[in-house]
């Protein structure tokens, strides 16, 4: 692991009115790490990563890229800095193929024409890159499982060879074996080299794949822990806020 992380926070906060969504947050991101951030609902998970990827600006703080200040006006100047962000929502078209959803905006013009043989390519390439199980790229994508669409959603973000992926609730409503299925994902992420953030309210989904778990709690960091040493119940404890 390199020692100067890819993405950093310092300080950062980030109010709604009279709701302090973030207080003072201090994070590090590496390349070939897994950074798991839980918390319960509202404790600011969804904030963390509007601020990172652009969507948010903070009230106070600075982002840093490489230890180096940097202005996220819009998700535009973030994925321009490699950051790039998978919402719960997903932001797919249902109603579009696999390749039309990974070019959508961004197809591959040849000779004035589609160049669908070389999109094609590049779609298996980069699902396979990730170990994704999708049955056919020209398949709708309103055909495909929950676990299936998420790993559509990050091969799209992959396209712009970004070095910090953020992941926002990715195991929501998922099955088990789906959920098995995006841990595989994220640990093929470390592999390539990418600095992963996955946000989550639930422990047991991200404790095999993470190196690091930050907690919050209201909004503040409530504790930071390696994953292969935290028990259940001192995570448990620093999001409840309840001793054990």
């Amino acid at each position: 692991m390199s020692r100067t992380p890819v993405v950093s926070l310092r300080g950062v906060s980030r109010s709604f009115g009279a709701a302090r969504a973030l207080v003072g947050i201090d994070l590090d991101v590496h390349a070939h790490e897994v950074v798991a951030v839980v918390g319960d609902t509202g404790a600011g998970k969804s904030s963390l990563v509007g601020v990172l990827s652009g969507a948010l600006a903070p009230d106070e703080g600075q982002v840093l890229v490489d230890g180096a200040a940097v202005s996220l006006t819009d998700p535009a100047a973030a994925r321009a800095l490699g950051i790039a962000a998978v919402f719960q929502d997903l932001a797919l078209c249902a109603n579009l193929d696999v390749v039309e959803n990974l070019f959508l905006g961004q197809e591959t013009v040849r000779g004035g024409l589609l160049d669908e043989v070389a999109m094609e390519k590049e779609a298996w390439r980069l699902l396979g890159g990730l170990a994704a199980r999708v049955p056919s790229v020209r398949m709708p994508v309103a055909a495909l499982s929950g676990a299936q669409r998420r790993s559509v959603a990050i091969a799209r973000v992959l396209l712009g060879e970004p070095r910090v992926v953020l992941l926002d609730e990715p195991t929501a409503s998922l099955g088990l074996t789906q959920v098995a299925e995006f841990l595989t994902l994220v640990e093929r992420l470390r592999e390539r080299g990418h600095a992963v953030l996955i946000t989550s309210h639930s422990l047991s989904d991200l404790q095999a794949v993470a190196d690091r778990i930050v907690v919050l709690r209201l909004g503040r960091t409530n504790g930071e822990f390696d994953a292969d040493k935290a028990s259940y119940e001192d995570l448990l404890a620093a999001m409840t806020g309840v001793p054990r």
